[in-house]
């Protein structure tokens, strides 16, 4: 369906790995694609639970702000459930507290949101994760968030970046 690996989730110190300019050509058209796609079944009424069975963890101090919001609606949406976790890695977390830690979630779940945490931090986890790891994926920051200014339609943008982030997910998760 989507042409997007499972590496790309991870991040990355040459730009965001999901920034449309570090994307092929290719993979952001089938980002688009993925998301118009779903847009309709949103509309139609026929969004499938394509997630079901999937476990994600949520890493962020707030799981009320609205960037834990956004990311828990796209995924409830699609059928995963979602779990809140405070973060107890910081900069000062030893190399083995990170990699310990990184493996733990990569056992517990199948993909990890990072929100709030720094990049160098969420990299040490993907690497050693062994899942999808995800660096604010649901920020209106994030470069999602411009391709979800592509994805046009009468819908508010909020819901264009839900459905952006909903095929980020089925394309790194499915």
């Amino acid at each position: 369906m989507l042409a997007l690996t499972h590496d790309m989730a991870y991040p990355s110190h040459h730009g965001h790995p999901l920034d449309p300019a570090s994307l092929s050509r290719q993979d952001t058209n089938a980002l688009l694609a993925s998301a118009r796609t779903l847009q309709r079944a949103v509309r139609a009424g026929t969004l499938q639970p394509l997630l079901r069975g999937k476990n994600l963890g949520l890493l962020c101090d707030c799981e009320d702000s609205d960037d834990a919001v956004l990311f828990r609606r796209a995924a409830l949406a699609l059928g995963a459930r979602v779990a809140h976790v405070r973060p107890s890695l910081s900069a000062h977390s030893t190399p083995q507290d990170v990699q310990l830690t990184a493996r733990m979630l990569g056992r517990l779940y199948d993909a990890v949101e990072c929100q709030g945490m720094d990049s160098a931090l969420v990299e040490q986890v993907g690497r050693d994760a062994g899942v999808p790891v995800y660096d604010g994926i649901a920020a209106s920051t994030h470069p999602t968030a411009r391709l979800a200014e592509q994805l046009g339609g009468d819908v508010p943008e909020q819901d264009r970046r839900r459905i952006v982030l909903q095929a980020v997910l089925i394309g790194t998760l499915v």
